[in-house]
């Protein structure tokens, strides 16, 4: 028997990258799972490869930045499986890599309306259903800039994982008496196509030379944090909400460093990595040199 056997557990942005791995995680672990994503096809092929290898799945349409879609996302749960147990808030997105307002307002208005409003909307509707209950658990999925560190050309996205970090603490910390484990994880750096699959602004697309060196050096398939999420909705973390994981501290950093070291010492040929990077115009002109 899995160790999240008879749990259903909700994942948003759960079609591709991190949360597809969760939703596999979880089922080989006895879950029934529910996703969402922006995307109808990415939720039909997405149920689709679940079924097939056996999980309970189902999923629906859902834009985390509309209240009314993430209730319709608990009621589809709620319809087809009776309940939820786990709430996974994951849907995320980075803006264009570049000076903060050299990127089109709208764009960091996605940021803002995915990884911000819409963990508060998960968060919502979670609690909602958790707290009256005494039970449940609220995951909510970081990345860089969770530390409070700035991230430069990276602001946007930074921004918004430090806000959701402080956010979980904060709602852990107010609801410590209420039964409801309330959780964050920063997963690291995976080769998933959110990290393979760039937008640059125009002038500054080469600052990501770097990435396939980095992605080689420090990133790890979205299996490995998928197993802890999958850790931190089990009953091994009753009892201790407030959690906050970092999946890359500086053992990993080191290991990761000394790997790429001990490649090049030995000339061994880098394994390819499949970078895909798109120039935009810069919302601003570029300030010229003096």
């Amino acid at each position: 028997m899995g160790i999240l056997q008879d749990k259903t557990l909700v994942i948003t942005g759960g079609t591709r990258g991190l949360g597809l791995a969760i939703a596999k995680a979880a089922a080989a672990e006895g879950a029934r799972v529910v996703i969402g994503s922006r995307s109808a096809a990415s939720v039909e092929r997405a149920v689709a490869e679940l079924t097939a290898a056996g999980a309970q799945a189902t999923g629906i349409t859902c834009d985390v930045s509309d209240l009314t879609q993430v209730e319709a996302l608990a009621e589809h749960a709620v319809a087809t499986f009776g309940r939820f147990d786990v709430w996974i808030n994951n849907a995320g997105y980075a803006p264009p890599f570049g000076p903060t307002m050299h990127i089109a307002p709208a764009a960091f208005m996605v940021a803002v309306q995915t990884n911000i409003i819409g963990t508060y909307h998960g968060s919502l509707v979670a609690l909602r259903a958790f707290l009256p209950a005494g039970r449940g658990k609220l995951i909510n999925i970081l990345g860089r800039g969770s530390d409070g560190k700035p991230a430069e050309m990276q602001n946007g996205y930074a921004s918004s994982k430090a806000w959701e970090r402080s956010f979980t603490l904060g709602l852990a910390q107010e609801y410590k008496e209420s039964g409801v484990g309330i959780y964050a994880i920063n997963p690291g750096m995976m080769t998933t196509d959110f990290l393979t699959n760039l937008t640059a602004v125009s002038g500054y697309e080469k600052r990501l030379n770097a990435m396939p060196t980095i992605i080689r050096t420090w990133a790890t398939p979205p299996e490995a944090p998928a197993q802890r999420v999958v850790w931190l909705a089990s009953s091994a973390t009753d009892g201790k909400t407030g959690l906050s994981l970092n999946e890359i501290g500086p053992g990993k950093m080191l290991g990761g460093a000394l790997r790429e070291g001990w490649r090049r010492l030995l000339r061994r040929p880098a394994p390819p990595i499949d970078m895909k990077i798109a120039v935009i115009p810069a919302a601003l002109p570029l300030a010229r040199k003096r």
